[in-house]
């Protein structure tokens, strides 16, 4: 049982698009929770991991990168960022160790300075650099802003993400745990399954087509098969223009094919049962620009 000096909250890991908050979240709960992608702006959900320890419950809130919007989804990630980082405890603005701190690191920083939250600045990939580079790195990143404190980590080799976890939740307030032993996430399973689908579908695509992916879960029933019970999956990806519908189709069906057996791995590893995925690739003329069509894709 938790005693009185146990710690509970939570810590949201903020940034530009592809600053590694992702795979930081995925590298300390020791598995798969947010999908990443080498892709800007990847993450659509905030996404909350439950790290339970002796004296404390830290609860890792991934977000959208922070970026300049170009359509109304873009606009409504960036609310979500903003809403979600007045409620956190601690913040954690994550600057990768390879890219000197901009303009946008200056202008997210400046906007988390009034906060309530305590924030700590997080230096990512810094088995990207040499140990001169990032002694360089730490100067500039402390000029940025008075941080309560300031890590360097890899998310790659795991360097220092013990001292991560023990800072942020050091900076959590006295409180019991706020989520049951064994619970490791309150992403619905669907919207997972939805995100995994998304994943194996970003890999290898160029350009503006990441942005204009999306992907809904219309259905999921169990059924019999000669092999034993299993989930079948009906999924709808939806892209923009019928150009990008052929480019996720591919020839003869051979990418949807390869998009299929990855994200059906994935879930089945997700829910620990045989599955059976049902995918169609679906043209939403700019739907990220679309009110109604946003609110169908759950934003």
């Amino acid at each position: 049982m938790p005693s009185n000096d146990f710690r509970a909250g939570f810590a949201c890991f903020v940034g530009r698009p592809n600053a590694g908050k992702s795979t930081l979240t995925n590298a300390i709960m020791g598995q798969k929770i947010a999908i990443t992608s080498k892709r800007p702006q990847t993450t659509r959900h905030v996404v909350r991991a439950i790290l339970h320890r002796p004296d404390s419950q830290l609860i890792l809130v991934d977000t959208p990168g922070l970026h300049r919007p170009r359509t109304l989804l873009g606009e409504r990630l960036n609310d979500l960022v903003r809403q979600t980082w007045s409620e956190v405890d601690v913040i954690g603005l994550c600057l990768p160790a390879n890219e000197k701190p901009g303009p946008g690191d200056k202008f997210i920083a400046g906007e988390i300075a009034n906060l309530s939250a305590k924030v700590v600045a997080v230096v990512t990939k810094i088995d990207l650099v040499s140990k001169d580079a990032l002694v360089r790195h730490l100067t500039n990143v402390a000029a940025l802003a008075d941080f309560a404190d300031i890590v360097p980590v890899s998310a790659k080799t795991g360097e220092n993400l013990d001292e991560l976890v023990k800072v942020l939740s050091d900076k959590l307030p006295a409180s019991p745990q706020l989520y049951p032993d064994g619970m490791i996430t309150e992403e619905p399973e669907r919207v997972m399954m939805a995100e995994l689908i998304r994943e194996a579908a970003l890999e290898g695509v160029r350009d503006e087509l990441p942005h204009s992916l999306a992907v809904v879960i219309e259905d999921v029933e169990d059924e019999d098969s000669d092999g034993g019970p299993r989930k079948k999956i009906w999924a709808e990806i939806y892209v923009e223009r019928d150009s990008q519908k052929g480019i996720i189709i591919g020839k003869g069906g051979e990418r949807l094919k390869r998009v299929g057996t990855k994200a059906r791995k994935g879930i089945a590893q997700l829910i620990d049962s045989r599955v059976y995925l049902d995918l169609h690739v679906r043209v939403a003329k700019d739907w990220q620009r679309d009110p109604k069509m946003l609110e169908r894709l759950g934003f």
